[in-house]
Protein backbone atom coordinates (compact mmCIF):
# COMPACT_ATOMS: atom_id res chain seq x y z
CA UNK A 1 0.00 0.00 0.00
CA UNK A 2 0.93 3.53 -0.93
CA UNK A 3 2.11 5.69 2.03
CA UNK A 4 -0.54 8.18 2.43
CA UNK A 5 2.10 10.70 3.24
CA UNK A 6 2.70 10.81 -0.56
CA UNK A 7 0.31 12.63 -3.39
CA UNK A 8 1.26 12.50 -7.01
CA UNK A 9 1.75 16.25 -8.35
CA UNK A 10 2.67 17.20 -12.15
CA UNK A 11 5.72 19.07 -12.74
CA UNK A 12 7.11 20.78 -16.04
CA UNK A 13 6.55 18.78 -19.16
CA UNK A 14 4.06 16.66 -17.48
CA UNK A 15 5.65 14.13 -15.97
CA UNK A 16 5.34 12.70 -12.69
CA UNK A 17 7.24 12.90 -9.57
CA UNK A 18 6.21 11.97 -6.01
CA UNK A 19 6.90 14.19 -3.34
CA UNK A 20 5.55 14.95 0.42
CA UNK A 21 2.82 17.37 -0.21
CA UNK A 22 3.72 21.09 1.24
CA UNK A 23 7.77 20.09 1.10
CA UNK A 24 10.11 20.62 -1.23
CA UNK A 25 12.39 19.00 -3.79
CA UNK A 26 15.86 18.44 -3.86
CA UNK A 27 17.84 15.69 -4.34
CA UNK A 28 20.67 13.36 -1.98
CA UNK A 29 23.91 11.62 -2.62
CA UNK A 30 25.96 10.20 0.28
CA UNK A 31 29.56 10.11 1.79
CA UNK A 32 31.74 8.41 4.03
CA UNK A 33 31.49 4.48 4.99
CA UNK A 34 29.38 2.02 6.44
CA UNK A 35 30.35 2.89 9.95
CA UNK A 36 30.30 6.46 9.45
CA UNK A 37 34.21 6.88 8.67
CA UNK A 38 34.79 10.67 7.53
CA UNK A 39 31.87 12.49 9.45
CA UNK A 40 33.29 15.81 10.16
CA UNK A 41 31.97 19.26 10.75
CA UNK A 42 34.21 20.91 8.35
CA UNK A 43 32.44 24.01 7.12
CA UNK A 44 30.38 24.64 9.78
CA UNK A 45 33.34 24.42 12.45
CA UNK A 46 31.73 21.22 14.29
CA UNK A 47 35.13 18.83 14.49
CA UNK A 48 33.88 15.58 15.02
CA UNK A 49 30.26 15.68 15.00
CA UNK A 50 29.56 12.39 16.88
CA UNK A 51 31.21 13.27 20.10
CA UNK A 52 29.55 16.93 19.48
CA UNK A 53 25.95 15.37 19.58
CA UNK A 54 25.06 15.08 16.15
CA UNK A 55 25.93 11.71 15.35
CA UNK A 56 25.84 9.76 12.69
CA UNK A 57 22.29 11.80 11.46
CA UNK A 58 24.00 14.35 9.63
CA UNK A 59 24.01 16.28 6.03
CA UNK A 60 26.37 18.66 3.91
CA UNK A 61 24.35 21.33 2.54
CA UNK A 62 24.73 22.52 -1.30
CA UNK A 63 25.12 26.18 -1.79
CA UNK A 64 21.36 26.55 -2.29
CA UNK A 65 21.00 25.26 1.03
CA UNK A 66 23.82 26.15 3.34
CA UNK A 67 23.19 29.83 3.00
CA UNK A 68 27.33 30.69 3.57
CA UNK A 69 27.43 28.88 6.92
CA UNK A 70 23.67 30.32 8.42
CA UNK A 71 22.18 26.96 7.54
CA UNK A 72 24.49 25.05 10.14
CA UNK A 73 22.87 23.56 12.90
CA UNK A 74 19.29 23.45 11.08
CA UNK A 75 17.17 19.99 11.13
CA UNK A 76 15.79 18.48 8.20
CA UNK A 77 13.35 15.21 7.05
CA UNK A 78 14.14 13.74 4.27
CA UNK A 79 12.10 10.96 2.29
CA UNK A 80 13.45 9.20 -0.88
CA UNK A 81 10.57 10.95 -4.03
CA UNK A 82 10.82 8.08 -6.85
CA UNK A 83 11.12 10.08 -9.82
CA UNK A 84 10.29 8.77 -13.65
CA UNK A 85 13.74 10.55 -14.49
CA UNK A 86 15.33 8.06 -12.10
CA UNK A 87 15.92 4.39 -11.92
CA UNK A 88 13.56 3.56 -8.41
CA UNK A 89 16.17 2.85 -5.53
CA UNK A 90 13.98 3.97 -3.03
CA UNK A 91 13.32 1.65 -0.32
CA UNK A 92 9.76 0.68 1.04
CA UNK A 93 7.63 1.05 2.63
CA UNK A 94 9.20 4.91 2.28
CA UNK A 95 10.54 6.35 5.79
CA UNK A 96 12.16 9.30 6.22
CA UNK A 97 15.14 10.39 8.18
CA UNK A 98 16.73 13.40 10.36
CA UNK A 99 19.10 15.02 10.17
CA UNK A 100 21.33 18.31 11.12
CA UNK A 101 23.11 20.29 9.00
CA UNK A 102 26.71 20.15 9.72
CA UNK A 103 28.82 20.27 6.63
CA UNK A 104 28.94 21.95 2.90
CA UNK A 105 28.88 20.15 -0.20
CA UNK A 106 31.04 22.81 -2.27
CA UNK A 107 30.07 23.51 -6.31
CA UNK A 108 32.47 21.83 -8.73
CA UNK A 109 32.10 23.82 -11.89
CA UNK A 110 35.05 21.77 -13.71
CA UNK A 111 32.87 18.96 -14.34
CA UNK A 112 29.62 18.56 -16.18
CA UNK A 113 28.20 15.77 -14.83
CA UNK A 114 27.44 14.93 -11.60
CA UNK A 115 27.21 18.50 -10.05
CA UNK A 116 24.49 18.01 -7.42
CA UNK A 117 26.01 20.72 -5.40
CA UNK A 118 26.12 23.44 -7.99
CA UNK A 119 23.92 26.46 -7.81
CA UNK A 120 20.93 26.79 -8.18
CA UNK A 121 20.73 23.24 -7.12
CA UNK A 122 19.10 22.01 -3.49
CA UNK A 123 21.17 18.77 -2.36
CA UNK A 124 22.03 16.89 0.51
CA UNK A 125 25.41 14.96 0.58
CA UNK A 126 24.38 12.50 3.36
CA UNK A 127 26.59 9.90 5.49
CA UNK A 128 26.34 6.51 4.31
CA UNK A 129 24.54 5.20 7.05
CA UNK A 130 21.68 7.78 7.25
CA UNK A 131 21.48 7.23 3.18
CA UNK A 132 21.08 3.73 3.55
CA UNK A 133 18.36 3.91 5.84
CA UNK A 134 16.04 5.49 2.44
CA UNK A 135 17.64 4.38 -0.76
CA UNK A 136 20.03 1.40 -2.08
CA UNK A 137 23.49 2.71 -2.42
CA UNK A 138 23.63 1.82 -5.78
CA UNK A 139 21.49 4.79 -6.80
CA UNK A 140 24.16 6.95 -6.45
CA UNK A 141 21.97 9.80 -5.91
CA UNK A 142 18.49 10.40 -5.87
CA UNK A 143 15.56 12.53 -5.62
CA UNK A 144 14.21 13.65 -2.04
CA UNK A 145 11.46 15.71 -0.96
CA UNK A 146 12.14 17.49 2.48
CA UNK A 147 11.19 20.31 5.16
CA UNK A 148 12.25 21.93 8.19
CA UNK A 149 11.61 20.66 11.60
CA UNK A 150 12.46 21.40 15.03
CA UNK A 151 15.94 20.22 16.53
CA UNK A 152 15.70 18.08 19.53
CA UNK A 153 18.93 17.98 21.16
CA UNK A 154 20.25 16.59 24.91
CA UNK A 155 21.00 18.78 27.51
CA UNK A 156 21.95 22.47 27.00
CA UNK A 157 23.61 24.19 24.15
CA UNK A 158 27.62 24.05 23.74
CA UNK A 159 30.05 26.79 23.96
CA UNK A 160 33.59 25.70 22.64
CA UNK A 161 36.36 28.68 23.15
CA UNK A 162 38.55 27.75 20.32
CA UNK A 163 42.06 27.38 20.71
CA UNK A 164 43.01 29.15 17.67
CA UNK A 165 41.89 32.04 19.97
CA UNK A 166 43.85 34.36 22.16
CA UNK A 167 43.19 37.28 24.78
CA UNK A 168 42.38 39.68 21.66
CA UNK A 169 40.39 37.63 19.90
CA UNK A 170 38.18 35.34 21.52
CA UNK A 171 36.62 32.91 18.92
CA UNK A 172 33.57 30.56 20.17
CA UNK A 173 31.84 27.44 18.51
CA UNK A 174 28.06 26.98 19.41
CA UNK A 175 26.90 23.91 19.05
CA UNK A 176 23.71 21.06 20.35
CA UNK A 177 21.71 24.20 19.48
CA UNK A 178 17.97 22.95 19.74
CA UNK A 179 15.03 24.56 18.66
CA UNK A 180 15.41 25.77 14.92
CA UNK A 181 19.06 25.20 15.73
CA UNK A 182 20.92 27.67 13.14
CA UNK A 183 22.35 30.60 15.05
CA UNK A 184 21.33 33.94 13.48
CA UNK A 185 23.19 36.48 16.74
CA UNK A 186 25.34 35.94 19.47
CA UNK A 187 26.30 38.27 22.31
CA UNK A 188 28.85 37.94 24.60
CA UNK A 189 28.91 39.64 28.05
CA UNK A 190 31.82 39.63 30.54
CA UNK A 191 31.97 40.05 34.30
CA UNK A 192 32.84 43.85 33.98
CA UNK A 193 31.46 44.28 30.36
CA UNK A 194 27.91 44.85 28.82
CA UNK A 195 26.65 42.55 25.78
CA UNK A 196 28.92 42.87 23.70
CA UNK A 197 27.59 41.28 19.55
CA UNK A 198 29.75 38.98 17.80
CA UNK A 199 30.28 38.47 14.55
CA UNK A 200 29.86 34.82 12.22
CA UNK A 201 33.63 33.90 11.67
CA UNK A 202 32.35 30.96 9.79
CA UNK A 203 29.73 27.69 10.31
CA UNK A 204 28.33 28.19 13.89
CA UNK A 205 31.75 30.37 14.66
CA UNK A 206 31.73 33.73 16.73
CA UNK A 207 34.40 35.92 17.64
CA UNK A 208 35.09 39.30 19.08
CA UNK A 209 38.16 41.17 19.39
CA UNK A 210 36.93 42.74 23.13
CA UNK A 211 39.75 41.05 25.41
CA UNK A 212 37.68 38.86 27.91
CA UNK A 213 40.36 36.51 28.86
CA UNK A 214 40.33 36.32 32.75
CA UNK A 215 36.05 37.20 32.77
CA UNK A 216 33.31 35.08 33.75
CA UNK A 217 31.11 35.09 30.37
CA UNK A 218 27.65 35.08 29.40
CA UNK A 219 26.01 34.32 26.26
CA UNK A 220 23.03 35.54 24.08
CA UNK A 221 22.03 33.16 21.45
CA UNK A 222 19.11 34.27 18.86
CA UNK A 223 17.97 31.74 15.96
CA UNK A 224 16.82 32.22 12.93
CA UNK A 225 13.51 32.36 14.09
CA UNK A 226 13.88 35.23 16.40
CA UNK A 227 13.77 33.29 19.62
CA UNK A 228 16.98 34.35 22.24
CA UNK A 229 18.45 32.36 25.01
CA UNK A 230 20.35 33.84 28.12
CA UNK A 231 22.93 31.76 29.83
CA UNK A 232 24.34 34.08 32.56
CA UNK A 233 28.14 32.81 34.50
CA UNK A 234 28.40 29.93 32.01
CA UNK A 235 31.78 30.16 31.50
CA UNK A 236 34.04 30.92 34.93
CA UNK A 237 36.90 33.98 34.68
CA UNK A 238 39.34 30.91 35.05
CA UNK A 239 38.30 29.33 31.93
CA UNK A 240 40.72 28.25 28.74
CA UNK A 241 40.73 27.93 25.63
CA UNK A 242 40.03 24.53 24.02
CA UNK A 243 37.37 24.18 27.22
CA UNK A 244 33.60 23.46 26.41
CA UNK A 245 31.09 25.31 28.35
CA UNK A 246 27.24 24.33 28.78
CA UNK A 247 23.96 26.67 28.77
CA UNK A 248 20.45 26.96 28.31
CA UNK A 249 19.20 25.22 25.24
CA UNK A 250 15.47 26.07 23.44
Amino acid sequence: MANPKFVIVFVVAMAMVYVVAGWEPARATFYGGPNGEETLGGACGYSDTIRQGYGLQTAALSTALFNNGAACGACFEIYCAPDPHFQNFCKTPAVSIKITATNFCPPNYTKTVDIWCNPPQKHFDLTLPMFTQIAYPKAGVVPVSYQRIPCFKRGGMRFFMRPEGNPNFILVLVFNVGGVGDVAFVRVKGTTTGWIPMQRNWGQNWFTRTPLKGQGLSFQVTTSDGRTVESYDVVPPYWNFGQTFEGKNF
